[in-house]
C-alpha cells in the first residue's frame, strides 16, 4: 500500500512495513522470471548455465545413453541412427528466451558442416506439443526434435550435463561417445571451434594421440 504523503507526518509504521514487503515480493517474482513454466511446478524450475564448455579427451569419453522416442514430425528416432555421423544433441523449450536467440546459430552450423558428417538433433523438454511445433515452425529449424514433455532425456544425461540446465549442447562422436558438452546458450565460434575437432578424428580408428584434455570456451558472441 503506497504512502505519497508530502506533508511533515509521517507514514504510519504498519504502511511503511507493507510497501516495503510488497517491493519485497515484486523484485523477487522479477528474479524468478524465466526459470519456471507457466506451470509453476517446482519440476518446471530451470538454470541458465554461463554459457561455459568442456571436450573431453578420446581415451576418456563416456559412451551416449541409449535414448530414443518420437519427433515432433511423428518420426521414431535414436541415438543409435547417428552412429557414424557426429551428433550435436540440443536440448530446448518454446518458453526458454536463450533457446531462441541460439536457434539461429544451430540453424548455420548445420546447414554449414552436414555435408562433412554433421547431424543436430534437438531436444524438447518440459513443453507443450502446440508451443514445441510453433516454435520450430516460427525459428525454421531444420532438424528434426524429439518430444520429451517429462524431461527423460535430460535425465538419462545428468552425469554430463545438468538436467535443470537449459538450454545445454552435447556432441557426439562418430562412435557414439560424449565429445564436448556446453552448459547455457552456445555461440557460432564456440560450436565451430567443438564441431570441427570432432569431425576431423574420424571414426573408430582415430587415436586419442594429441587429444587436448578438458577445457573451457569463454567466447559467447
Amino acid at each position: 500500500m503506497p504512502c505519497n504523503r508530502t506533508g511533515a507526518r509521517p507514514c504510519p509504521p504498519h504502511v511503511r512495513v507493507a510497501a516495503a514487503l510488497t517491493a519485497l515480493a515484486t523484485l523477487t517474482a522479477g528474479c524468478a522470471g524465466g526459470l519456471e513454466t507457466e506451470s509453476g511446478g517446482s519440476d518446471d524450475r530451470y538454470i541458465e548455465g554461463d554459457g561455459s564448455s568442456t571436450s573431453f579427451a578420446a581415451a576418456e569419453r563416456e559412451p551416449a545413453p541409449e535414448v530414443s522416442g518420437e519427433t515432433l514430425d511423428g518420426e521414431d528416432l535414436s541415438l543409435a541412427d547417428y552412429r557414424g555421423e557426429v551428433l550435436v544433441v540440443n536440448f530446448w523449450a518454446s518458453w526458454c528466451g536463450p533457446c531462441r536467440a541460439e536457434t539461429p546459430v544451430l540453424n548455420e552450423v548445420h546447414g554449414e558442416y552436414q555435408d562433412e558428417g554433421l547431424a543436430l538433433l534437438g531436444v524438447n523438454i518440459k513443453d507443450s506439443e502446440t508451443a514445441a511445433k510453433a516454435f520450430e515452425k516460427k525459428q525454421e529449424i531444420g532438424y528434426p526434435s524429439l518430444y520429451d514433455q517429462p524431461g527423460e532425456v535430460p535425465q538419462a544425461f545428468r552425469d554430463t550435463v545438468p538436467p535443470a540446465a537449459i538450454p545445454s549442447t552435447l556432441v557426439i562422436d562418430r562412435d557414439g561417445r560424449i565429445a564436448a558438452r556446453v552448459i547455457g546458450e552456445t555461440s557460432y565460434n564456440q560450436l565451430t571451434g567443438l564441431v570441427e575437432d570432432v569431425l576431423a578424428e574420424g571414426g573408430e580408428d582415430h587415436q586419442a594421440e594429441g587429444d587436448s584434455g578438458d577445457g573451457e570456451d569463454t567466447d559467447r558472441e
